[in-house]
């Protein structure tokens, strides 16, 4: 087994899948970016959910906001609802696991908020069920999806917007969806900030 050359196409690749969708995703994360940013300074804030890698996404990307990304700003209102054990497992075992991020939805969003709703396959239950609460609260959903957006993608609004990456694999797809986050913040910090020098 030749490990160099194996790394060397796991690199290849994956610079591959970014610029495949570059062309596809780049004018709707500028929309969600915008639609972020808007609810931000309208006191909103944003929501993030997934499960696995995507639960360590939507701790990632609410981690920027109310820290920082690369330059020093004021605390942005982002909450990951992947972190708090006691109402995850409570959740899960009094009502059920689809119910863990729905019931937070409930609970903490407010209409002119935002759901980040992650999911590589467009199919986690318990995400679905996130976007389907946001929308009882007239929130709008920015999705992360890969191939070809699963049931997510059917179950979006036309003002939610859908950020599917063309991939079929999950560590490519979980790849774009990290630079995505990272366009994400880099872009709110834009329009809160002005470019940066």
């Amino acid at each position: 087994m030749d490990l160099i050359a194996r790394i060397s196409q796991q690199f290849q690749d994956s610079a591959d899948t970014k610029l495949a969708a570059v062309e596809l995703l780049a004018a709707p994360i500028a929309a969600a970016t915008e639609l972020m940013t808007g609810a931000l300074l309208n006191g909103g804030k944003i929501l993030a959910c997934g499960n696995g890698g995507s639960a360590g996404d939507a701790q990632h990307f609410a981690a920027e906001l109310v820290g920082r990304f690369e330059r020093e700003r004021q605390e942005l209102a982002a909450i990951s609802l992947s972190t708090d054990t006691s109402i995850i497992t409570a959740v899960a075992n009094d009502y059920a696991f689809e119910q863990i991020f729905a019931k937070q939805v409930r609970a903490l969003g407010h209409p002119g908020d935002v759901l980040l709703a992650i999911s590589t396959s467009g199919n986690s239950a318990n995400v679905i069920e996130a976007i389907r609460a946001a929308h009882d609260h007239d929130m709008k959903v920015v999705a992360l999806t890969g191939k070809g957006g699963g049931k997510i993608g059917e179950l979006l609004r036309d003002d939610d917007i859908h950020l599917c990456v063309p991939a079929k694999r999950t560590a490519r797809i979980q790849e774009v969806h990290l630079l995505t986050i990272h366009c994400l913040c880099d872009g709110i910090d834009c329009m809160l900030l002005g470019e940066d020098e």
